[in-house]
């Protein structure tokens, strides 16, 4: 049997490289590479690869992305193994450019994490508008056979950059695609949730993406990334004792961005100077918005993009596409499932040939129709798609999920004048995201099974009665929670679940040994820092014992509850290591030490008078 399996595995080897070689041969014999450095405004020069199609009967478009994560293989000769995110992109016809941003690999000059827009004068002032506009001018005017019309997307941080080519558009800039796009390290994407620090994700990118780059380097010459001592992430954050010791440990200086976090705990002008979202203003190129609802790094952003352009906007070409997908997943996979959930259709292949390629062979080529809905959205549950004339929908109903006593959850408020629930939250034992035993933080923890949490007498547990009809919610979801703590500072986690019928089939095959059978599927969570209750510019404590209010909105979602289903909520007061531990005490997280961390015994509140609920947006039939 082993014997049977390695030869199995050594065939797929050869299929995968064989499938490589193939793409690889035919992008060399279909386009032609060049490289350049190409000069932005103040001098500096940004290496630029451009590969542009042999047959020369025709005018082509620029199909461009920026990127700070290299646009190897370095070398005319050398070329990449496919073009664009997906093949009939490539095989479509473009000129595709890629190039290093400013301060990466090869390209001259300072990087900056999330680079603030300038606020300086002159034609010597830089940002990556500025950068984006200089190298669409060099093009058009350099590169011959062009029809004078560029296109932008990108995926995550190269999504980021999709977003700045907004402000201030060159004029040939006529379709923009930002996916995923990095948005705001402090309240929703990657580095940040809500004042809390991402801890697993930040770390873990830091290690390698921060080392700092003095002169230009290509990958090969890049130093190692720092190699974690201890396998289980979970136990590795745990006995570091702090983030102020796993900095003092693995990073000392060497990280700017980690230094900055630790000279920034709040929202303050280093934080609001890199948030694009109010910039995006006067928008004149086509917008197309893309994410996946299960996105563990950027989910976040794709809404708040969308919504920034909708609001300052009201005229522009903006539209959104959103379906059950992991971080880039809509050109990383096929799209039929995602975790242990089944969609029932190749949604990423539907996106692919439906939407992107439409999209950009539209606007930069003038061919075919790109006649789709204002909002594009998959909804799980249902498994399937619809067309909104709004994001989130018009013809939705607001309603209020209210938290009950004996773990109950109904539309209905509480009767009784005093009721809670009270347990100890312990940060030296803090609630995982996902069971089992990660090395790395995983993308499916989006959309798992969360009855090991359940589990957990630090976790409170609300539920439906079995639902007697299909409920669907769309938009953001609201957390309305009334607590006290007996210490001065705590983080709240509300997570909305699916909870499957006790009679659900498992899957055929079945080969993870999946029990179906009251699945709780995670649709959405989110966590908030306490002392940010107020304001995140400036932090309160908690009075303990008070009665507070802990307000504050979750990414959007867009799910099917389906009859005989059941809604629960759960909350809990950790997440770890996805977010760094609140030592229940207020304080500089980030000056914490290991003897800071305490427990404290919390109240969830659900009586007449202190309420707690969750609002959600039901979608009318």
């Amino acid at each position: 049997m082993k014997r049977f399996i390695l030869s199995i595995v050594l065939l797929f080897s050869v299929f995968i490289a064989y499938a490589q070689e193939t793409d690889s041969a035919y992008v060399r014999s279909h386009y032609t590479k060049i490289e350049r450095q190409i000069a932005m405004r103040d001098g500096a020069k940004l290496f630029t690869s451009i590969y542009i199609p042999k047959d020369q009967t025709k005018k082509y478009p620029f199909l461009i992305t920026r990127t700070p994560y290299t646009v190897s293989p370095y070398g005319e000769d050398k070329y990449k193994m496919s073009l664009g995110t997906f093949p009939a992109l490539m095989k479509e016809g473009f000129i595709f450019v890629y190039q290093d941003v400013r301060g990466r690999w090869m390209s001259e000059g300072t990087f900056e994490d999330v680079r603030p827009q300038t606020t300086q004068k002159g034609n010597k002032a830089i940002d990556e508008s500025t950068d984006t506009y200089d190298t669409i001018d060099w093009l058009v005017k350099n590169i011959p056979n062009n029809n004078n019309k560029a296109g932008i997307s990108g995926i995550s941080y190269p999504g980021f950059y999709s977003t700045t080519s907004l402000p201030n558009s060159h004029p040939a800039l006529k379709a923009v695609s930002p996916q995923a796009p990095v948005t705001d390290w402090f309240m929703g994407d990657d580095f940040h949730h809500r004042g809390v620090l991402f801890l697993n994700d930040a770390f873990s990118f830091m290690r390698s993406f921060g080392v700092p780059r003095p002169k230009p380097i290509t990958p090969d010459k890049a130093p190692k990334p720092l190699e974690f001592p201890i396998k289980d992430n979970y136990r590795f954050y745990l006995e570091a004792g702090s983030v102020r010791n796993l900095k003092e440990k693995y990073f000392a200086d060497s990280i700017k961005f980690w230094n900055d976090l630790f000279k920034h705990p709040n929202l303050d002008t280093f934080w609001k100077a890199r948030l694009i979202l109010p910039h995006l203003t006067n928008v004149k190129p086509a917008v197309m918005v893309v994410g996946g609802f299960f996105d563990a790094e950027d989910a976040y952003g794709t809404f708040a993009t969308y919504k920034a352009i909708e609001k300052q906007n009201p005229n522009a070409n903006n539209i959104l596409v959103a379906g059950p997908w992991y971080h880039g997943g809509w050109v990383r996979s096929g799209g039929n499932s995602f975790g242990d959930i089944e969609f029932g259709q190749p949604t990423s292949t539907y996106y692919q040939e439906n939407f992107e390629l439409p999209f950009f062979k539209f606007y930069l080529k003038g061919e075919g129709d790109f006649n789709v809905a204002e909002a594009n959205i998959f909804v799980t549950g249902s498994n399937e798609w619809k067309k909104f004339k709004t994001w989130p929908p018009a013809e939705t109903e607001s309603r209020n999920l209210y938290l009950q006593p004996s773990g109950k959850l109904a539309f209905t408020k509480v009767g009784r004048t005093d009721s809670w629930d009270e347990y100890v939250s312990d940060p030296n034992a803090p609630v995982p995201y996902q069971d089992g035993v990660q090395d790395r933080r995983t993308r499916e923890y989006m959309i798992d099974d969360q009855r090991f949490a359940a589990r957990r007498p630090d976790v409170k547990v609300y539920q439906t009665d079995v639902l007697t009809e299909d409920i669907t919610l769309t938009g953001p979801v609201l957390a309305n929670l009334v607590v006290s703590t007996t210490g001065t500072d705590a983080d709240y986690v509300v997570k909305l679940i699916d909870v499957y019928p006790e009679n659900a089939p498992n899957p055929v095959p079945n080969p993870k040994n999946l029990i179906m059978g009251g699945y709780q599927m995670l649709v959405r969570g989110e966590i908030m820092r306490g002392k940010y209750r107020n304001s995140f510019e400036k932090p309160e404590a908690f009075v303990p014992g008070a009665i507070t209010k802990v307000n504050y909105p979750l990414p959007d979602v867009a799910h099917t509850f389906k009859k005989g289903h059941k809604i629960m909520i759960q909350i809990q007061n950790s997440w770890f290591p996805l977010a760094d531990r609140n030592p229940q005490k207020f304080m500089d997280i980030y000056q914490a030490l290991p003897a800071d961390f305490q427990k404290a015994t919390h109240r969830i509140y659900h009586d007449t008078f202190n309420s707690s609920f969750i609002t959600v947006n039901v979608l009318k039939p």
